[in-house]
Formats: structure tokens, C-alpha cells, sequence
């Protein structure tokens, strides 16, 4: 069970402090505003729910400008998303010098963990790759500046069209199965492209088996994922594919997610590696010359400690694949790269005990939180309890459930947790929420897409935050709700 204590980042702190003091007190009965200015319905969407009074500062770069104030809790946004941006460039920092190596290292952020532009442009300037797996998120990418041949695009079900855009911009392609190899051997049949000018590959499923979240599990023996290596006659024909097609020039595998140990992802790796070596071998020329190993390094959601490392990632497949440091690599990390960046902030609306179990109401919930709400053992979060002025919660510890606003029973943070009586306008933060939380909007009861804001730590202690997505509007919501006949 994930620890509720206060033993927490001192930028995730101070910003919560800082939204405290500029929000809305609860028991105030004006008409609902974002934070403490008065405002009207003409304000600007980019600077809405911002106090744009109290914090200034530079804009950090590949962000859009600094607005020049704080975020607010209020009735129009009672659950907001923050990204600690400092923490996200170090993650970035200690991958990059984990993987160094001697041959070319791309890291592919995965997109589906991060669909937020700013975010992306950051990581596209810092050098880094995408991962996408649609058009949507290959669009994504383009706009926020990866070029082409730094994309990769995977997808069990990709379709003509989305083949023909992919080898039309030149991305990297892994290929998901044998008809769909058969799709791109028409659209490339007058292209002919030599090795150096494509990277296409074809991801394989190494059957190494299920970890502790089996929804998440890409290598089981009946994964949808890829060829799976050890089905009667696969291997051989996955050779065979590769001989008759020098263009195919890497391997694809994905055998690590949250709940797989290292050792058990590397497993998948190795036989990633001795598929490319056997390929080259018969092929009598380096062929395959990239190794893409995808992501899945867990992350730990019990505490503030980083473990498993991506340090430890390196030292595994150091002893175990060794000689995947003799090709060039993709890296395909989103969870591990920006989970501990990330806190949901709300406020609790009421409170009131029944059965003997404290009942905390707030904004979030399955919108935010869908994995968590609907699969809570596989995605337990930790909850970290404030007093409305931003300071921790201390208070005889009670069994609580943390509730989120949608109309269903199981539309809860945490449910029977030991945690500081919640009262009325108490907040609630839930960190390690960076990565997935606020790209699975889940729209039950029309609940709307959150702001998301960054923030960073200035030299002198100031925060300073930046609208990184706006909070989604009721005429948005309206819109989506489709046409009249």
C-alpha cells in the first residue's frame, strides 16, 4: 500500500503552498472565480485560472511563455494537474548519460504518456525521439518539432492510410505482423529505398512471460503485440522476412512494463539481440544495425525514491545482453521518464463519515485517475493530505475514502486508507501522476479535461509556473457532444 506520509519533493511543497494561498477559500460565496482577481468570461482561455499578480519570472525554454502568477483552486477549476519541469529534465539528464554509448542512441519518449505539446517540444530540443502509435499522436509529434527520422511509429493495427503517411514522411516503422509487412512491401515496391534511407523493423514477441499487472503485459505467450519468436516456424520465418528484404534494418521488442522486473525485460532484449546476430550472420552483412528495446521501466509508486534506476536498467543488460551495446539503440521510455513529475491537486468538497469509514468528496476521480479507479490494486496511489493554507495535514489518522465526483461507487483515489481526518477545503495531492494521468481523459458525466501547469524552483526560492494545457470548457464539452440532426 502506498505511503500517505509528507516526505515529499520541496518543489511539489512549495507549489502547493503556493496555490493555497492564491485559491478561492472555499466558504467564500462570490460568484466563482479563478483565484483571487475578479474576472469574466472574456479573459483570455491561456490565462484563465491564473493569477497573473504574484510570481514573474523568464519562460524555460521549449515551454510556452511564463504566465506571470500562480494557479488557483476555484469552483470553475477545483482539480488541476502539476508537472515539476525540473524534475522531468533530470529524468531526461540521467537517461541520456545511462544509455551513453559508443554507437547512436535514440530516446523515444512515448507519446501516450506525455500528449502535451510544450512537453514534447522540450524534449524534441533536448534531442530526444517519439514514440507514437497513431495518427493523432504522429501529428503530435511533427507539430511539436521531432523531425521525421526521430520518430517512431509502432501500432498493432495501422492502416493503409497511416502506412502511406508514415513512409511518405520517412519515419521509423516497426512492423507489427506479417500481413502488414505485406501492405508496406506495395507501398515501398516503387520507392525502393536503400538501408540508410529507411529504418524499418519488425517487432517480435519474445514470450518471456507476465509480470504482476497482466493487462500491461506485452510479452506473454498470446501478447497481441508482435510475432510471437517461439509459435511453431515463427523464428524462421521472421529470418526469411528479414533475407528476402535488406531494407529491414531493426528489431522491435517491447518486453518490459510496470509490475515486469529488469532481469525479466532483459530476457526479452536477448533475444532481440540473438535474432539480429542469427539475421546478419546468414545474411553475411550487418543488416540489422538497431535494436529498439521499447520501455516499460516501472516506477515506484510506494515513495519518493526513484527505483529502479535507469542506472540499474543499464547495469542489467550490461551483464545480461552485452552485446546490445554493439548496435545502435531506441529507447521508448514514457512512465519512468515523467510519473514522478507529476501531482494532482483538488480540494476536498465535503467530508462526512459513514459505516465508520471517513468519506472525503472531491474533483478527482476516474477522469484523471481511470486505471486507478477501475483497477485500484494494480494502481494504487499515494494521497498526501494539506490544510487549505498548504501546510501537511496533521490530525489523528482515521480509515478514509478519497472520492472523486463521477456518479459510480468505485469512482475512488484511495478507499480505506489510514490518513489525517479530511475536513471541508483540506487539500489533496496525489503525486507520481506525470505520466498517463492527464493524457487518459475519461469523460463519464461529461467531467472536462483538467489544466495542467508547470512549474519550476527559482535560484532564490520563487516558484514559477506556466500554463502548459488549459482546462477544457462547457462549450468544448457541448461540442463534443455532437451535432443536432
Amino acid at each position: 500500500m502506498p505511503n500517505s506520509h509528507h516526505s515529499i519533493a520541496d518543489g511539489r511543497a512549495q507549489s502547493i503552498r503556493a496555490i493555497a494561498e492564491n485559491s478561492q477559500p472555499l466558504t467564500d460565496r462570490t460568484p466563482a472565480v479563478a483565484g483571487r482577481v475578479n474576472r469574466t468570461d472574456d479573459t483570455p482561455a491561456e490565462t484563465r485560472g491564473v493569477d497573473r499578480t504574484t510570481v514573474s519570472g523568464s519562460a524555460p525554454a521549449g515551454v510556452p511563455s511564463l504566465s506571470e502568477g500562480v494557479p488557483a483552486l476555484s469552483d470553475r477549476e477545483p482539480v488541476l494537474g502539476l508537472m515539476d519541469l525540473d524534475a522531468i529534465d533530470t529524468a531526461f539528464e540521467r537517461l541520456t548519460s545511462a544509455f551513453d554509448s559508443d554507437h547512436e542512441v535514440l530516446h523515444a519518449v512515448a507519446c501516450k504518456a506525455v500528449p502535451l505539446r510544450s512537453l514534447l517540444e522540450r524534449y524534441a530540443q533536448q534531442g530526444a525521439g517519439c514514440e507514437v502509435a497513431s495518427p493523432g499522436e504522429l501529428e503530435l509529434a511533427l507539430a511539436a518539432g521531432f523531425a521525421p527520422e526521430r520518430i517512431v511509429f509502432d501500432s498493432p493495427a495501422k492502416t493503409w492510410t497511416e502506412l502511406r503517411r508514415a513512409v511518405d514522411l520517412g519515419v521509423s516503422i516497426n512492423v507489427d505482423n506479417f500481413d502488414e509487412l505485406a501492405r508496406l512491401d506495395l507501398l515501398l515496391e516503387n520507392r525502393r529505398p536503400t538501408v540508410d534511407e529507411a529504418r524499418i523493423g519488425i517487432r517480435i514477441n519474445p514470450q518471456s512471460g507476465t509480470g504482476t499487472i497482466g493487462a500491461l503485459s506485452t510479452a506473454t505467450e498470446t501478447s497481441k503485440f508482435g510475432i510471437g519468436l517461439a509459435d511453431p516456424g515463427a523464428r524462421e520465418a521472421v529470418i526469411e522476412a528479414y533475407l528476402a528484404r535488406p531494407r529491414l534494418n531493426q528489431i522491435h521488442v517491447h518486453s518490459g512494463s510496470q509490475g515486469i522486473s529488469l532481469e525479466r525485460a532483459a530476457v526479452g532484449i536477448r533475444a532481440a539481440v540473438d535474432l539480429a546476430q542469427e539475421v546478419n550472420t546468414r545474411a553475411g552483412t550487418r543488416q540489422i544495425t538497431r535494436i529498439d528495446i521499447g520501455g516499460g521501466l516501472s516506477v515506484n509508486f510506494d515513495g519518493e525514491d526513484i527505483t529502479p534506476t535507469f542506472a540499474d536498467y543499464r547495469a542489467v543488460l550490461e551483464q545480461q545482453v552485452p552485446d546490445l551495446f554493439d548496435f545502435d539503440i531506441v529507447t521508448e521510455f514514457g512512465r519512468a521518464l515523467l510519473a514522478k513529475a507529476g501531482t494532482v491537486l483538488t480540494r476536498v468538497e465535503y467530508a462526512k463519515t459513514s459505516g465508520g469509514r471517513r468519506i472525503a468528496m472531491t474533483h478527482a476521480g476516474v477522469q484523471v485517475a481511470t486505471r486507478t479507479a477501475y483497477a485500484p490494486h494494480d494502481w494504487p496511489l499515494r494521497i498526501l493530505p494539506f490544510t487549505a493554507d498548504g501546510e501537511p495535514k496533521i490530525a489523528e489518522a482515521v480509515p478514509t475514502d478519497v472520492a472523486g465526483p463521477a456518479c459510480f461507487s468505485g469512482d475512488l483515489l484511495a478507499r480505506d486508507r489510514r490518513l489525517p481526518r479530511l475536513d471541508v477545503g483540506d487539500l489533496v495531492a496525489v503525486p507520481e501522476t506525470g505520466a498517463y494521468y492527464f493524457s487518459n481523459p475519461f469523460s463519464y458525466n461529461l467531467l472536462p479535461r483538467v489544466p495542467v501547469y508547470g512549474y519550476r524552483t527559482a535560484e532564490e526560492g520563487d516558484m514559477h509556473f506556466v500554463l502548459i494545457r488549459r482546462g477544457q470548457t462547457i462549450d468544448e464539452i457541448l461540442a463534443e457532444a455532437g451535432q443536432r440532426w
